[in-house]
């Protein structure tokens, strides 16, 4: 089975360095820097031109699993996984909507402020020096423009196609993206926005699970 996945916003393959996935061929695929003004149908495309493989799994987390979404609409998946992610506008918190409707994003761009990384740990579920130093990491190599570009799309994502083999994975602990709005198939206990990595061991026994299926 050919696996294909996308890591959430700002970050890369490392998020998935603890999931096993066996004997499946496994394929990180990068982020790439938005043109400017590239629209996410556009960039999509661009992105699944590293899927080199009939009838794939794309797994994707947080950010990437609203891309996944995207490029199933074109390009035909065996499954989509979503791990910290939504399917649908529908299921995106209020603060989303709000934020999307008065342009905050734009009003106040994306920096990176020490002074609220303790803020941001905690939204993550970030719980460990480890895991400390892996999101500092990503935030000192985060590119602006990508990362401008990526909220935007996230805030203004208005998709209600849901695939028929979507697969959601979600915790139930989730500060970024709540439960409360969510219908996973799929819940981790105390489950935060970073389990892909620090939960690994709950989501591999799921894995286990639906890439036999």
């Amino acid at each position: 089975m050919n696996i294909f996945c996308i890591s959430g916003l700002g970050a890369d393959e490392r998020i998935f360095s603890r999931l096993d996935f066996h004997q499946h061929r496994v394929r990180h695929i990068p982020w790439m820097i938005p043109g400017k003004k590239e629209t996410l149908d556009h960039y999509t495309h661009r992105m699944a031109a590293k899927i080199d493989a009939d009838d794939p799994v794309i797994i994707g987390v947080s950010f990437g699993g609203m891309v996944a979404i995207e490029i199933s609409k074109f390009l035909p998946a065996k499954k989509i996984i979503l791990i910290s992610s939504i399917k649908s506008k529908f299921e995106k918190p209020f603060y989303f909507r709000a934020a999307a409707a008065l342009r905050i994003n734009k009003l106040i761009p994306l920096r990176p402020y020490r002074i609220l990384e303790p803020i941001e740990n905690y939204n993550l579920g970030i719980r460990t020096q480890e895991e400390k130093r892996l999101a500092a990491d990503f935030r000192r190599h985060l590119n602006l423009d990508y990362s401008n570009w990526a909220i935007d799309q996230v805030l203004h994502w208005n998709n209600t196609e849901i695939p028929a083999n979507l697969v959601q994975i979600h915790g139930n602990n989730d500060h970024v993206l709540p439960i409360k709005y969510i219908k996973p198939d799929y819940v981790i206990d105390k489950g935060g926005h970073l389990m892909v990595y620090n939960r690994a061991d709950d989501i591999n026994v799921i894995l286990d699970k639906i890439l036999v299926e």
